[in-house]
């Protein structure tokens, strides 16, 4: 088995070991992960954090030993950074821009050095809100975690590993955690919101704020009002998502 990280500041994740294939996640900097798969060009890389696959392109990886992955993997409270952008000089003096989310524990292993490492939230689930906010009006694009681009999971599951909580990559899976609530009136900000299609298929996710607002990634990042039958766009006067479950995940 081999072992990589994360050394750039965001490398796409394909759905296939093509260039041209679908972008259906997010290498950031510091996720490190399990290389089950090597071809010519492109890996099939396993991510710790999420337990994602997909195909990365081998001149994006950089490997390391089975120490260093167990060292990382011991590691309880890892630091995520908290800003929207910083930089990292590296060995040759370059700066290296790195995006929120981004793990920074791990840049001595990659020898890269940070002047200052970000003041982590204290876990408190109004933090949740706080953080999502950052990201209002990032533009939705499939399979994004970056302040550049971002798809509804993919927002939540930021907001939430920022905070030191664990989502899984997709929405519907996301759905299978934590406790459903019956009502609306039982929720509190910060919680889940999970909306279906016509077939029934959960496909969207958002954080509920409070006074019955939802904030989430249709089109961009963008807060509407959310309802027992779903979200309500008030500049189309129209429903937008239907709603399937209210979720508590943390405490």
């Amino acid at each position: 088995m081999q072992y990589g990280i994360g050394h750039l500041s965001v490398i796409p994740i394909r759905a296939t070991s093509d260039p041209s294939s679908e972008m259906i996640s997010q290498v950031l900097y510091g996720d490190h992960f399990k290389i089950k798969e090597e071809r010519k060009y492109f890996s099939r890389i396993h991510l710790v954090f999420d337990d994602f696959e997909g195909w990365i392109q081998n001149n994006q990886i950089t490997k390391i030993s089975e120490e260093q992955f167990q060292e990382i993997n011991a590691r309880t409270k890892p630091i995520h950074n908290t800003d929207f952008l910083l930089y990292a000089s590296t060995q040759n003096n370059e700066l290296l821009p790195i995006v929120i989310g981004s793990r920074m524990d791990i840049a001595p292993i990659l020898g890269h050095h940070i002047e200052t490492m970000p003041e982590m939230p204290l876990g408190q689930k109004s933090n949740l809100v706080d953080t999502a906010l950052l990201y209002l009006n990032t533009p939705y694009l499939t399979g994004g975690k970056t302040p550049f681009g971002i798809d509804s999971s993919g927002f939540t599951q930021m907001v939430y590993k920022i905070n030191g909580n664990k989502l899984l990559r997709r929405t519907e899976e996301q759905s299978s955690q934590g406790e459903a609530l019956s009502f609306i009136e039982e929720s509190e900000p910060g919680d889940l919101a999970f909306f279906d299609n016509s077939e029934g298929i959960i496909d969207h996710v958002g954080i509920i704020l409070k006074d019955n607002y939802i904030i989430h990634a249709a089109g961009h990042v963008r807060i509407d009002r959310l309802d027992h039958t779903g979200i309500f766009n008030t500049q189309k006067r129209m429903y937008t998502h239907s709603l399937r479950v209210i979720k508590k995940v943390v405490p």
